[in-house]
């Protein structure tokens, strides 16, 4: 059976799967079917529409899924190492087990404003500097170092942000300079304060 994978804006198709089922296999699973054989050619699923896909023991380690509608997917044993989540929406994603930190934006803003602790060129450059995405990990403490270690420092820093703040809208950049981050982390501060 063949099962288009559209993207969430445009509805244009972009990536086209010869998946095995029938009819009665559920859209959550043709979807997931679908995402993996895509993932596997190496194909570009940025702003692809993700929504309900069943990801649960997926391999998707290097995919490239920038702005990718996630919401209500299911991640839960989901291998992402290195796989590109910015921008992606994970709302209701199931991220069970992921650690939660309280006050996220705020916590993360406070550490990563310390003079000489936030770079944001690698995810850790020494105990007491790391990116945004670093930070996010450090803070969830021995949870989010196991967490990075299962998943990679990308997914994992996704995945802790969303937990975090089921209402972050998309996930924050993890690949762009030091001045846009801190610009954007004190802006997600100052709106978590005054909530």
């Amino acid at each position: 059976m063949k099962f288009e994978i559209k993207n969430r804006w445009t509805s244009k198709v972009q990536f086209t799967a010869e998946i095995d089922c029938d009819e009665s296999t559920s859209n959550s699973v043709k979807l997931g079917m679908a995402i993996k054989l895509a993932v596997k050619s190496g194909a570009d699923l940025s702003g692809a529409d993700l929504s309900g896909a069943d990801l649960s023991d997926s391999y998707l380690i290097g995919a490239y899924l920038s702005g990718a509608d996630l919401s209500d997917a299911d991640l839960s044993d989901a291998n992402l190492s290195d796989v590109n989540l910015s921008h992606a929406n994970l709302s209701r994603a199931d991220l069970s087990g992921v650690p939660v930190i309280e006050n996220i934006h705020q916590n993360v803003f406070a550490a990563a404003s310390q003079d000489g602790a936030f770079d944001m060129s690698d995810w850790h450059t020494c105990e007491t500097t790391h990116c945004r995405a670093g930070w996010a990990i450090t803070l969830a403490g021995d949870a989010g170092k196991a967490l990075e270690d299962k998943i990679g420092p990308a997914a994992a820093a996704a995945a802790i942000y969303i937990a975090s703040d089921p209402k972050l809208e998309r996930i924050p950049d993890f690949h762009c300079s030091n001045e846009t981050a801190m610009a954007d982390m004190k802006r997600l501060a100052e709106l978590e304060a005054r909530a």
